[in-house]
């Protein structure tokens, strides 16, 4: 592990970064990559997921690049430990193929999506201000085709599960999360719905809140299990 730098005070609008990757050439990578923005600073690296905790607790950072692979801790295990804790950054999920079945794991877990390593460096850094600004970076029809290609198994006993916990939103909430599971702005969902994105966006927090979700990723996910977009893909 090297830690790049002590936590100081950033500009306001600085973007913290941790980059955790057990292969050193792509820590440096991304850090000379992300420290070129100068919106992003990059304030520790991880070799391994046992290590994320505390380099999060000693660094505070908004957002967390993390590997898949990693030799003790992999990130799996990682941002399910990261996700489930008071006041958790960001995590991005960093994955070689983009119909690895790992993925969706981490994106139960709360990951705000996933970024493949040959992405353009320009995107990455996108990517990651879009994440520190809370939108996910994994858009819902490479969410659908994900979840299409490698979650075949435990199908019915999943749709039930999900409809059980999709039965808690009332009618009006309901018709928020198909949405969003659609894909849609808030700012489309309030044309379709004849709603102000105000009661949009208090709507989506309520469903985030009612079934004890992370962002609008898991809510797309859930409403997927469901069967409810099996008749609009």
């Amino acid at each position: 592990m090297v830690a790049v730098t002590e936590p100081g005070t950033p500009a306001p609008e600085t973007v913290r970064v941790l980059v955790a990757d057990d292969d050193p050439l792509v820590r440096v990578g991304l850090a000379m990559m992300l420290g070129g923005a100068p919106d992003i600073r990059v304030v520790a690296e991880a070799g391994d997921g046992s290590e994320v905790p505390s380099l999060v607790d000693r660094h505070a950072p908004d957002v967390v690049l993390m590997d898949i692979r990693m030799p003790s801790v992999d990130g799996l295990a990682a941002t399910e430990a990261l996700r489930a804790r008071r006041g958790a950054p960001e995590v991005v999920v960093l994955t070689t193929f983009d119909a690895d079945e790992h993925v969706l794991r981490a994106l139960r877990a709360g990951a705000a999506g996933f970024l493949l390593k040959d992405t353009p460096p320009e995107e990455i850094v996108t990517a990651v201000r879009r994440v520190a600004r809370g939108h996910p970076v994994l858009s819902p029809a490479v969410t659908r085709r994900l979840i299409d290609r490698v979650a075949r198994s435990g199908h019915d006993l999943r749709r039930s599960r999900a409809r059980e916990r999709l039965a808690l939103l009332n009618g009006r909430e309901r018709e928020v999360a198909v949405a969003v599971g659609q894909g849609r702005s808030n700012a489309d969902i309030g044309a379709v719905l004849h709603l102000g994105v105000p009661t949009v966006k208090t709507h989506v927090s309520g469903i985030l809140a009612k079934l004890d979700l992370n962002n609008r990723v898991q809510i797309a996910l859930l409403v997927h299990d469901a069967g409810l977009l099996d008749d609009r893909e």
